[in-house]
């Protein structure tokens, strides 16, 4: 691991992940505020990237601000952005279904990607909350008749206030199952979101840290693509869950609130 200390001082774009890091639910977690405060006085950057793709990042910005973090559209981004960009570059035009969100079918729409039920080239999974049986066999059947199988990010489970509820990851396992095929994950932790944080930001990848409580996703993001991953114990992630991951965080804080007594010691 990286000095915890030198980690945080050379870090110039904080790329923050929100469920399990910045807030719990609806709870926003101990020193959120404050860290944020803290890069702000040091003339540092955040970015709050979030992997869940059921909510619009207006949506997100709406949460944030009742938790008292105000912040603008260029200041977050979801899978579901690095998602739409994607097929924007590699399937321009092509016709898409989406099991997804009517909140992720909008911001997909914003985006101008033409969304069909049927003799769709390409087959979307987000992290679908009004997911039904007959959405389910839709998306099975699309791809066993040969449409691409894309998904916006790979978490299994995502973590609320009441314990973990199956994820984007859980949905995709099922079709997977079923039709034999893989998806191509896009969001954390891969290539594809670094680009679209490098493309927007113009940071430099060896300045950017990004912080999250899953290895598997947010500190893994970092460490596989030239930048740093910091690992906090505010989420899912314990600290014996470190010694059987192949992928090990850069520097490992209790949470926010921790980073934040540490920046504030720097002038």
């Amino acid at each position: 691991m990286k000095n915890k200390q030198e980690l945080l001082e050379k870090t110039r774009l904080f790329v923050l992940d929100m469920d399990g890091t910045f807030y719990l639910g609806g709870r926003i977690l101990s020193g959120s505020l404050d860290f944020l405060e803290q890069v702000e006085r040091l003339g540092k950057q955040y970015l709050f990237f979030t992997n869940n793709s059921s909510d619009s990042a207006d949506n997100y910005i709406q949460k944030l601000a009742k938790m008292g973090c105000s912040i603008t559209r260029d200041q977050i981004m979801t899978s579901g952005d690095v998602t739409a960009a994607y097929l924007l570059k590699h399937h321009p035009g092509e016709k898409v279904y989406l099991l997804g969100t009517p909140a992720l079918e909008k911001n997909f729409q914003e985006y101008g990607i033409p969304l069909v039920k049927d003799e769709a080239d390409i087959v979307v999974v987000g992290f679908d909350k009004t997911l039904d049986y007959d959405k389910l066999t839709r998306a099975c059947t699309l791809i066993r008749n040969g449409a691409l199988f894309l998904s916006t990010h790979l978490d299994i489970n995502c973590p609320t206030e009441n314990g973990f509820i199956p994820d984007c990851g859980a949905i995709c396992a099922a079709i997977e199952l079923s039709t034999g095929v893989s998806p191509h994950y896009l969001g954390k932790p891969f290539k594809e979101t670094v680009d679209m944080i490098l493309e927007r930001t113009k940071v430099p990848k060896e300045y950017i840290s990004f912080v999250g409580d899953r290895i598997y996703t947010d500190v893994k993001t970092g460490v596989n693509n030239g930048a740093n991953g910091i690992l906090v114990l505010s989420g899912e992630t314990q600290l014996a869950d470190i010694e059987k991951s192949d992928v090990k965080p850069d520097a490992v804080f209790g949470g926010l609130y921790e980073m934040a007594e540490m920046l504030r010691d720097y002038k």
